[in-house]
C-alpha cells in the first residue's frame, strides 16, 4: 500500500523526527517541489534537542552550549533565508579552569599559565610523544592520547576532561572519530610560548559565531515550521514499524504507509524496539550494544550584571560535576529578563553506567561546583533567582571501538528495506553530528535519492595538517571541510561546482524520481525532561513547554522519552574543544 495516487505518482516519504535532520530533509524536498512527504515527532514542538525554552522567570535556555558555525553553504543559505538579520555575531572567547587559574584556549599552547612543575611535566611529555611515540599504532582513544600529547597533558587535562565529557573510559572508544586531524602538534610553538611567555589565544575577529537574537538556538529551527506547514505532525509517537508491509503504526493507532522512511530515532531503539519483522540477530545484538551518554543541562540565572566576556569554559578537575559552562547571556542581550541586571550560566554534566549522577541533587551540586571552581562566590547564592534542568537521556553517541563494525552491518540492512537512518543518533557518528552536519545529513540524503549525488557528510574523513588544524576532507568535495573559516572559504573556492541548491521553498527544479536501490555505504560506519525553578518559589509541576515562549511554571519536555523519535541536536563539543588542536578559528 502507498499514496502515489494522491500526488501524481510521487512515492510516499515518511520522516520520523522533527529535529535538524528531519527538518533539513523536509526543507530540501519542499525546495524540489516534492509534495508527498510527512514529518512526525513525538514532541509538541519541532527542533528536537536543538530546541530552546524561555521560562517563567524570563530566562531562555538551550539544551547544551550551541553555537552556529557552519561547514556548508546550503546551511548558511537556510539560516539567511529564515533568520534574516535577526541574529548577533559573537566573538569566541574560551578558557580552561585548572589549578585555580584560567588557562586560555587552546590548552597545549598556553601551558605556561600552569604551575611551573606542571608546565615542565606537560612540555617534556609533549616533546617525547611527538618525537618518540607512534600514534598510528594506537588501538583506542586512550592509547592515541598518550601517543600524541604525552604523559603530562594526558594526566592533567586530556584524560580527566574526556571522561567528564564522554562518561566512558577512553580505552572503550575508538580513535577513528578523531582521525588524523590532531596527530601533529607544533611543539616548537608550544616551547616558544613557554620560554618567551607568549600568549597564544584561540580567538579573535576571524573567530566568530552567529546566535539568534531572540528565542535561543531553537528559534532557527522553529522557523522551519512555516515553510513546512502541512507536512509536520506533532505529538505523534511511533508504536512500531512493519518492515515487510512498509508501514508505521503510531501510538494513536493510525497506520501510515511509506515507500521510503527517513528515521532520526536512536539506532539502537529503532532496531530493537520498533522494527517489527525479520531483523537479523547480529544486527539487533550489535545495535543494542552501541554506547551513549546522557546529560543534565543545568541553567543558573543570577540577578547581577554579567562579570565576564567569556563565551564558554572547560573544567577537567573533580571539584565540580560539569565539564563545560557557557555564559549564555553573552550570546544575545535577550537571553535574560534584563541584560544589564541579570546573567545566565548553562552547565553541562554527563552521566552513564560508568559515571552515575544523582539527578535529585544535580542543581545543588552544580551550584556548589560553581563556587568550588571560582565561577561564583558563596555570597552569590542569594542572587540566584532561577534554575532550570533538562535531562537529555541521549546526549552523546559514543564512538566505541566496535561502533564502525556495527554500522557496517546495520545501515546497509536498513537501506535494503527502504529505511535510511540518519542524524546524531540515527547514524551514531559523533564526528558528523553538529547541528549543521545533522541538518545536512537530511539534505544530502534527499539529493542522493533525487539527484544521484553522493552523500558526503556521513562518510567524512580527516587528514593531518602540520599545525594540527581541523582539515576535514569529504569523499567528494572539500567545500564542507575545515572548522577554520578561512580554510572553509579557500576550500569552497577551489571545490568543483555542484548542482544548485536554492533553499527557498517553492522554487521549481527538474525532478528525478528517487533511486530506491541502496548504494554501498563507503564508510560503515531524544529525549529528555526539563524543569525550571524560581529560587523564591520552588515548583515541581510540569506543563508542556513551547519553545521560545514563556511558561507560567516550568519549561518541560516529556518526562519519559527513551524511545522518543527525533534527531538529537549537537551538544557542541568538538575535537577542537577538547583542547587538542591549535587552530585559531572555528564551529561546534
Amino acid at each position: 500500500m502507498n499514496s502515489k495516487d494522491q500526488h501524481s505518482g510521487e512515492k510516499k516519504i515518511v520522516i520520523i523526527g522533527a529535529g535538524p535532520t528531519g527538518l533539513g530533509a523536509g526543507y530540501r524536498l519542499k525546495d524540489l517541489g516534492y509534495k508527498n512527504f510527512q514529518i512526525y515527532d513525538r514532541l509538541s514542538h519541532i527542533g528536537g534537542l536543538a530546541s530552546s525554552f524561555t521560562d517563567s522567570a524570563g530566562f531562555t535556555w538551550d539544551i547544551g552550549g550551541h553555537v552556529m558555525f557552519s561547514h556548508y553553504k546550503y546551511y548558511d543559505q537556510c539560516f539567511e533565508t529564515l533568520m534574516g538579520d535577526e541574529f548577533q555575531m559573537n566573538n569566541r572567547e574560551c578558557w580552561v579552569r585548572m589549578f585555580n587559574t584560567w588557562v586560555p584556549y587552546p590548552f597545549q599552547n598556553n601551558i605556561r599559565y600552569l604551575p611551573k612543575e606542571v608546565t615542565l611535566e606537560c612540555l617534556t611529555g609533549l616533546i617525547e610523544a611527538q618525537t618518540r611515540r607512534d600514534h598510528k599504532a594506537a588501538q583506542n582513544f586512550e592509547e592515541f592520547m598518550d601517543a600524541v600529547f604525552g604523559d603530562g597533558i594526558c594526566k592533567h587535562f586530556m584524560k580527566p576532561y574526556n571522561f567528564k565529557v564522554w562518561a566512558h573510559p577512553p580505552k572503550l572508544m575508538n580513535k577513528e572519530w578523531i582521525g588524523e586531524r590532531v596527530a601533529m602538534i607544533d611543539i616548537n610553538r608550544a616551547i616558544k610560548n613557554v620560554v618567551m611567555a607568549t600568549d597564544d589565544f584561540g580567538w579573535g575577529p576571524n573567530n566568530q559565531f552567529k546566535f539568534p537574537l531572540r528565542g535561543g538556538t531553537g528559534e532557527f529551527y522553529r522557523r522551519f515550521g512555516k515553510p513546512l506547514e502541512g507536512h509536520v505532525n506533532l505529538n505523534r509517537g511511533v508504536d512500531f514499524i512493519n518492515l515487510k508491509r512498509k508501514e508505521v503504526r503510531f501510538a494513536d493507532g493510525q497506520i501510515v504507509p511509506y515507500d521510503i522512511l527517513l528515521s532520526t530515532m536512536p539506532l539502537d531503539k529503532l532496531c530493537n524496539d520498533l522494527l517489527n519483522g525479520d531483523v537479523p540477530r547480529e544486527i539487533k545484538k550489535g545495535t543494542a550494544s552501541l554506547r551513549h551518554s546522557g546529560g543534565y543541562m543545568v541553567g543558573i540565572g543570577i540577578k547581577q550584571p554579567c562579570p565576564s566576556t567569556k563565551s564558554w569554559m572547560y573544567f577537567p578537575e573533580d571539584n565540580c560535576p560539569f565539564y563545560r559552562v557557557t555564559y549564555l547571556s553573552n550570546y544575545s542581550p535577550y537571553m535574560t529578563p534584563d541584560k544589564d541586571t541579570h546573567y545566565s550560566l548553562l552547565c553541562e554534566v554527563s552521566y552513564s553506567e560508568f559515571k552515575p549522577v544523582d539527578g535529585n541533587r544535580i542543581v545543588d551540586d552544580v551550584i556548589q561546583g560553581l563556587i568550588n571552581a571560582g565561577m561564583i562566590k558563596e555570597e552569590d547564592r542569594k542572587d540566584i533567582v532561577d534554575t532550570w534542568v533538562f535531562n537529555a537521556r541521549y546526549s552523546y553517541p559514543t564512538p566505541s571501538v566496535e561502533r564502525d563494525d556495527i554500522l557496517a552491518q546495520a545501515i546497509p540492512f536498513l537501506e535494503q528495506h527502504g529505511i535510511y537512518s540518519r542524524g546524531r543518533f540515527g547514524m551514531w557518528k559523533y564526528e558528523v553530528s553538529n547541528t549543521d552536519h545533522s541538518l545536512m545529513q537530511g539534505v544530502e540524503l534527499i539529493n542522493r535519492l533525487f539527484q544521484g549525488e553522493a552523500e558526503t557528510t556521513i562518510g567524512m574523513k580527516y587528514a593531518s595538517t602540520v599545525d594540527g588544524r581541523n582539515a576535514a576532507v569529504h569523499e567528494r568535495s572539500q567545500a564542507a571541510g575545515s572548522g577554520d573559516p578561512k580554510k572553509t572559504a579557500e576550500a569552497a573556492a577551489s571545490a568543483p561546482a555542484s548542482s544548485p541548491q536554492k533553499p527557498a521553498p517553492g522554487g521549481k527544479q527538474p525532478r528525478r524520481e528517487p533511486s530506491w536501490q541502496p548504494s554501498k555505504v563507503r564508510e560503515p560506519a531524544t529525549p529528555g525532561e526539563s524543569t525550571t525553578t524560581k529560587r523564591a518559589a520552588v515548583s515541581r509541576s510540569r506543563p508542556e513547554a513551547k519553545p521560545g515562549e514563556r511558561l507560567d511554571l516550568v519549561a518541560a519536555g516529556k518526562a519519559d522519552g527513551r524511545d522518543q523519535p527525533g534527531d538529537k541536536a549537537e551538544s557542541h563539543i568538538s575535537e577542537e574543544e577538547l583542547g587538542i588542536t591549535s587552530r585559531s578559528d572555528d564551529e561546534e
